[in-house]
């Protein structure tokens, strides 16, 4: 099922904004099944709810219940009450708050938190391979990092499909939605001088999405007696990393197998936070790192951005950053 909605790349690489200068980084084919024991997949997000969600209804065909908005919770020593915005309310045995960067579950235990404005906007847009030149992208993740911003482009849904995503270092847009639509003049604004491979990208975003990009700090605690978060709720990262959808779904396999290993659901909840905390901050802090190599000054110069790239993107400082990431298996880690 995966397989048919995914997209496996070749490899991934690095490339100068403007000349358009080529690091490549790494096979994510042979090279990746060898080391990992997996291949590197890549989806339009939808792709992978659907195929999760299908698989969930296969196990339990009532569990999913739409267009019910949670507004907070109540427990104690038997369960959880899920409150609803609508008045209704539901129990269990254990609540876990999935429920994105602006998590209710999570204001509802610890109350409000304290997002810092990154100084950085991003865009997103995804894009019909049909409407591109043919040939202009090979069949690898690309990113092209410069001064100030950056850009990350590769194919969806088995190569029907470009997702752009790019980031650019502005004050004048602080609004934390993924569904704020902008314009293609304005995102060709963002990236006047950079390659003409950038430019043909834009100009073929139908709707462009814009968002101000969120800093959090890592949380010291994110479960509370039988309720706990999950995912974004918990650990929202930058997306410079290629990690908040697979920190949550490492989440719920843990959350998951913590359930099935301890009988009291308070224990349960309390391991599955222990072994994931460590993890998760460290995502983050990759994610947040990562801002400051993609859009460092020294790329404004083609002499000093070799040099930065090379030394940046070195074979060790590679393995350095991606091994600890992908050599984790969620199905083995001890609970």
């Amino acid at each position: 099922a995966v397989e048919r909605v995914a997209w496996e790349p070749s490899g991934k690489e690095i490339r100068i904004w403007n000349s358009g200068q080529t690091w490549p980084l790494f096979d994510l084919g042979t090279e990746s099944v060898a080391h990992y024991g997996f291949p590197y997949m890549m989806f339009h997000r939808a792709d992978m709810q659907d195929l999760l969600a299908a698989a969930v209804c296969v196990v339990k065909p009532d569990a999913i219940h739409l267009n019910a908005r949670c507004v907070g919770l109540d427990q104690d020593g038997a369960g959880v009450t899920l409150n609803f915005e609508d008045g209704t309310r539901a129990r269990g045995d254990v609540a876990i708050g999935a429920d994105g960067i602006h998590s209710a579950i999570r204001q509802s235990l610890f109350g409000a938190d304290e997002p810092r404005f990154t100084g950085i906007m991003a865009w997103r847009g995804v894009i019909d391979v049909n409407d591109l030149p043919d040939g202009m992208l090979r069949p690898i993740g690309t990113n092209w990092v410069g001064p100030g911003g950056h850009v990350v482009h590769y194919f969806l849904r088995r190569g029907a499909l470009v997702n752009f995503f790019g980031a650019r270092e502005r004050d004048d847009w602080q609004v934390e939605s993924y569904s704020a639509v902008g314009t293609v003049e304005e995102c060709l604004a963002d990236y006047v001088g950079w390659h003409d491979n950038i430019q043909t990208l834009i100009k073929n975003i139908k709707r462009p999405l814009k968002w101000a990009l969120m800093d959090r700090e890592p949380m010291d605690k994110w479960s509370l007696g039988r309720a706990t978060l999950l995912g974004d709720a918990c650990h929202p990262m930058l997306p410079f990393l290629a990690q908040g959808a697979v920190m949550a779904i490492e989440d719920g396999l843990i959350i998951a197998r913590c359930l099935d290993a301890h009988d009291d659901p308070e224990s349960a909840v309390a391991a599955y936070e222990a072994v994931r905390i460590e993890r998760t901050a460290q995502a983050m802090q990759g994610s947040s790192d990562n801002a400051k190599r993609f859009h460092n000054n020294s790329l404004a110069d083609p002499e000093a951005a070799q040099k930065f790239v090379d030394g940046q993107w070195d074979t060790e400082l590679i393995k350095q950053r991606y091994d600890w990431l992908f050599t984790y298996d969620a199905t083995t880690v001890a609970v």
